[in-house]
This record gives structure tokens, sequence and C-alpha cells, in this order.
């Protein structure tokens, strides 16, 4: 019985998955071997479809069969074993179900590592042997197999499609060219493949420009989520140090704002996280479009090149930087005023009730009221940095200092025409549009120098009022702007902070920093504070 067994194929013994000498074989109810541990491990990736297949019949099973050994065959291997009749060498690849199998094998084909442009064959390294030995078959194209390939050969005329008519955007062969497409707009496959070749090269320049672009966006949202946290800590810090004068009465208030804030704060963040995450997809897409790009730029074939490049080329929408915008670094502020303003007016209830509050001294001290202003250094925290903007400056004004400087000379300066320079008062307006809470001094040199805050629009001829700005005047002047809320309020600055006017309005435009001169000589500079 051996040596009938012998004499056998080896491929009847064979696992069709592994290729090699069945191991443990059980059948399948097809009635088709296979190593025991290969069909587990295949039938093991189809757990989840909850349908099982035979890899060489392709039949379906439903539930999953169970296994049962092979007596039979399983003393068959044993009994080959013993013939001398092992497994398969490693390098005999036989050709899988996607494999490109060689055209010369005969019976079962093993898998071809080449293919030849000239001779249209797919070769194994067996048969690939004689196009490195022979000197004519030396100079053949050979490329990497695909079952692809036959898409390259021209189906009218046998021939491999070696140019491209641009007319009809198709790969054609040399009989085409001079056949059904002549006269037509014809190159090389391998010029065409160039000049797309440098359109993917700039589609891959974009897309990795966006992707730099789109992480730096990234980095933008991070730190406005830093900025974030870190203004509502400070919210919270501010408002604890404000409820702890008045624990006793306002205990409940005081987790009612901490409460409000921080359910802000996770709002906010949520917003920002969310956007965060459609740039971060947006950069995987973009990554793996390049990796697809750049897979198919090094495609040796040409046809394959072209037929792929068109579904490969289009990039999605892009969502512009432009639609990102990064708030300033402070969010909270709103709420440590809201609960300033809830003291004063207790405390003021407080003074106004005085007389008939019977307290100590002691008492007194610590419910009494803060100054009305508060301190250069809370306005500092809106610092910002103001600079004039040229176009604007009247002739008989001289900018310096990287036009943080204006000074009023007895000449005219050297301006070119501007639709925006003041033409009859000595004025300026600041480059910089002016929104949200700013703070902003300006050191004044000489009496006839005016500090004023105005709209762009603001009329630039004529001597009539509507062109000219107020004169809040001191020898340092403190602007302070909270746009939202309408304030815009001017001090003078000296050892304290005395308020020379405020207004109280609706802002319905961004407003400018502007200077006013009337005498020659004289000149203000915009501080810088940070």
């Amino acid at each position: 019985m051996a040596q009938k067994a012998a004499q056998l194929d080896r491929e009847t013994f064979s696992c069709l998955i592994c290729l090699d000498l069945l191991k443990n074989p059980v059948t399948t109810p097809c009635g088709h071997s296979y190593c025991k541990n290969c069909i587990k491990d295949h039938w093991d990736t189809e757990d989840e479809k909850g349908i099982y297949s035979c890899p060489q019949c392709r039949k379906s099973f439903i539930p999953r069969p169970e296994l049962l050994k092979n007596t039979m065959l399983a003393v068959l291997v044993e009994e080959l074993k013993k013939t001398g009749l092992q497994a398969a060498p490693a390098d005999l690849c036989y050709a899988g179900p996607e494999d490109a199998a060689c055209d010369f094998c005969t019976g079962r084909k093993l898998r071809a590592v080449k293919f030849c442009l000239q001779c249209l064959v797919s070769y194994c390294e067996k048969h690939l042997q004689p196009h490195h030995d022979v000197a004519p078959l030396k100079k053949h194209k050979l490329v990497e197999p695909s079952e692809k390939l036959q898409e390259n050969i021209c189906s009218r005329h046998d021939e491999v499609m070696k140019m491209f008519c641009r007319t009809d955007q198709q790969c054609i062969c040399y009989l085409c060219s001079v056949e059904e497409h002549k006269g037509h707009d014809t190159v090389s496959a391998a010029a065409e493949r160039t000049e797309r070749q440098r359109e993917l090269e700039g589609s891959r320049h974009n897309i990795q420009q966006r992707i730099q672009d789109r992480e730096e966006d990234v980095k933008l949202l991070q730190q406005e989520v830093e900025a974030i946290n870190g203004s509502a800590d400070k919210a919270v810090e501010h408002s604890e140090k404000i409820f702890t004068q008045l624990i006793r009465l306002m205990e409940k208030r005081r987790s009612d704002v901490k409460q409000q804030v921080r359910s802000q704060q996770e709002t906010e963040v949520s917003r920002v996280k969310e956007l965060q995450e459609k740039l971060e997809q947006e950069i995987t897409e973009l990554k793996r479009k390049d990796a697809e790009l750049k897979k198919l730029s090094h495609t040796e074939d040409h046809n394959q090149f072209l037929h792929n490049y068109p579904s490969l080329s289009a990039l999605s929408e892009s969502t512009h930087s432009s639609s990102i915008n990064i708030r300033p670094l402070k969010y909270f502020e709103d709420v440590t005023a809201a609960v300033s303003e809830v003291r004063d007016k207790l405390q003021d209830v407080l003074r106004e009730t005085w007389t008939n509050i019977s307290l100590t001294e002691t008492q007194v001290d610590v419910l009494m009221p803060q100054p009305e202003n508060k301190t250069r250094a809370d306005f500092l925290i809106y610092s910002c940095e103001i600079t004039l903007d040229p176009n604007t400056a009247h002739t008989y004004l001289l900018l310096s200092e990287g036009d943080r400087k204006a000074t009023r000379m007895s000449l005219q300066q050297s301006y070119s025409d501007h639709p925006d320079r003041f033409t009859e008062w000595e004025q300026v307006l600041s480059r910089e549009s002016l929104t949200g809470r700013c703070y902003w001094e300006v050191e004044r040199r000489g009496d006839g120098v005016g500090v004023a805050v105005a709209y762009k629009n603001i009329s630039r001829a004529g001597d009539v009022d509507e062109c000219e700005f107020g004169c809040p005047r001191s020898s340092r002047v403190g602007v302070y702007l909270d746009h939202s809320a309408g304030i815009l309020s001017f001090y003078s600055i000296s050892d304290t902070m005395t308020l020379l006017h405020r207004v109280q309005t609706t802002f319905t435009q961004p407003l400018y920093a502007g200077l006013w001169f009337g005498w020659s000589g004289d000149s203000a500079e915009f501080c810088k504070l940070k």
C-alpha cells in the first residue's frame, strides 16, 4: 500500500491553504480535506459574517460545521512520510485565487513573479530563467505580474498598448494610432505618464501643504483649549476670592457661578474638540490620499497609472484655515465682572443702610467697599500693542518708533495720496481694529495732543466737527475698551488711575485708536506695556 501511495502526486495529500502535506487532516461537509489548524484559522476569520466557506469549492455552510478527523487520509499521509515524500520545498509557491499564474506551467500552476511586456506572458521563477540567461531576452521589459495586465493588450490588434490618445483620453496600440485614431493627438504612454506624473507631484505638494496647514490649525485649536481651561480656572479662582468676603450670605450663589463656569467651559472645549477631530480626520484622509498617489507614482505600468490616475487625483473639499476663528485668550472675564458687580451692589446696600445696622468697627472694615476705580494691574491684563497707519496720517505728521510715535511737524511730509488720509485735521488712526476688551496707554509731549477713539468710516476731508477727534488730555492717558459691553473709559495715569471720561453706548463697528495734534513740535507715543 505504501508503494502505491508513493506513486501518487504529492499535491493529492497537500493542504490547499498551507500547500504542505496534511497535518491532522479533517474533512469538510463538501468532501475537501485540510490541516485541522488551517481550516480552523480560516473559519475563525469568518466568525463575524456567520457564514463559513470551503476555500476550494467556495461552498457555504451555516452554522459552522463540526470538523471530524479523516482517519484514512491521516494513515496515508503517515505512510507517505515513511517513504521519503516530505513537504514541498518552501520556494515552490503555487498560485492562489488572487495571484497571477505562470503561463508556462502545466497542471497546477506556480505563482508568477514577472510579466514580460514583449512576450506578453507571465513567468514563475523557474520559467523566467531564460530571460536572465539568453542575451536577446535580457532586453525584454519585465514588470510585476497582475491579472489586470491583460488590460494592456489591445483587444482589436492583440498588441501592447504603448500609445495614448489625448483626443479620446485612452491607451491605444501603434496600429490603432494609424487606423481609427489617425489624425488624433497621440503621444507615447511614457510621455503622457511623465505629464500626469508632474500633475500628480503637484497634487501631492498641495496635499502635503494642506496637511501642514491642518496640523498648524490643530495646534492652534489645542492652544485655544488650554486657554479656555486656563481662563476658566482663573475665573473660578477670582470668583472664589470675591465670595469669601461674603461667604455667609453668598454660599449658594458661589456654587451656582462655579457650576456655570464649568458648564460653559465644557461646552466651549467640546466645540473646539469637535472641530479639532474634524481637522484630524481630514489630515488622516489627506495622508491616505497622499499614500495612494505615492503608490500610484511608483507604478511601473503606464497604462495602469493612466487608468487609475483620474479616480485618485481628485481632492475633497477643504476646510480652509480661514474658517477657524481663534478667539482672544480670555473667555470668562464676564463672569468675574458680574460677580464683582454683585459684590459692589451688596456693599452699596450695606453702606446705605449702615445707620440701621449695629456692627462693631471690625465688622465694618470687613465689608467696606473697594475703591471705585480698578488698579492699573487689572487693566494691564487686556493690554494690546497699537501701531499707527501711515495711510491715514495727515501730511504734517511724522511717524517713528516703528509707527508707534507721531510728531506734529512744521513742514509737510512726502506721503503719497491715499483715500484714507486726513486732509484738514492733523490726525492719524491706528492700523489695528479694536474689538473685545482692550487697554492701551499714550505718552503725550506738549499741550496740543488729543487721544481719541473712532470708527474707521470717520470723514477724512473737511474741517467740520464730524471729522475731528475728541481730546481727553493728560501727560499719560490710559484707554480701556469693552466693545461688547459698550464701555469706553479714559484715565489719567500717574501714581493712581483717575477717570477722565467714560462713554456707555452700543458700538456697531470695530474701533480704531486715534491721535490729534494742534501745535508744531507736539508728539505722542503708544507705550509698550508687555
